[in-house]
């Protein structure tokens, strides 16, 4: 129950924080946000650029894990791991508040899971940050400072970021245990922002399938 209210407490401080205490909305955000999704970026700062970009990539590694633990949760996963394309960790929190922890994966994998599942979207994902991180290093860092402290969107995206990285250890112990991998030594280089998250798409085992009755007896026995 703690962890419930934790979750369900942090994700109203960051509702809250997000529209009354961010710095105010500026009159072009609309269309930072088409240029940024259209590939159009002349004049923008790559660390925008970058972040912009890094957000889709999470979104990704969420779905890989979540829509495996949402196999024997009370409530369906998808919503949550949809609406975090769109909406970041505000989506994310209310699942991780209503979850139950849970080290088991029910049935089989179909198409889409074992898309999930495959270490190749790992690597496709870790390519594509790795682009994404390099071309960050000709961005300008008092630009970046500047707009964070005055734009709404970059600033609550900045933190949208943070929030992502620190909540995927929270998944991330009972998805190696689901895998039959414990390793509290590889379990903190995993959960380190970005790069931990992806090295483990990229290295997991392919997820352990139980029986279904087996499952239900020692989750509810």
């Amino acid at each position: 129950m703690t962890r419930k209210i934790t979750f369900g407490l942090l994700w109203l401080g960051f509702i809250s924080y997000a529209f009354f205490f961010a710095p105010p909305e500026q009159p072009d955000t609309f269309e930072l946000i088409k240029n940024l999704s259209t590939g159009n970026w002349q004049g923008i700062n790559p660390l925008i650029i970058c972040l912009f970009n890094i957000m889709g990539i999470w979104p990704f590694i969420y779905s890989a894990v979540v829509f495996c633990d949402g196999r024997v949760q009370k409530i369906p996963a998808w919503p949550f791991a949809i609406g975090t394309f769109a909406l970041g960790a505000f989506a994310l929190l209310p699942y991780l508040a209503l979850r139950e922890p849970s080290q088991k994966f029910i049935g089989e994998k179909n198409s889409f899971l074992k898309i999930l599942d495959s270490r190749i979207l790992g690597i496709l994902l870790t390519l594509a940050a790795t682009v994404l991180f390099t071309f960050s290093l000709q961005g300008n860092w008092s630009n970046f400072v500047e707009q964070w402290q005055n734009n709404r969107f970059i600033h609550v995206m900045s933190l949208d970021f943070i929030m992502l990285s620190l909540l995927f250890p929270t998944l991330l112990g009972d998805d190696m245990i689901r895998r039959g991998w414990q390793n509290n030594q590889l379990f903190w280089l995993f959960a380190m922002p970005l790069f931990g998250a992806l090295i483990y798409l990229c290295v997991r085992p392919p997820i352990e399938i139980e029986n279904k009755k087996g499952v239900e007896n020692t989750i509810f026995n």
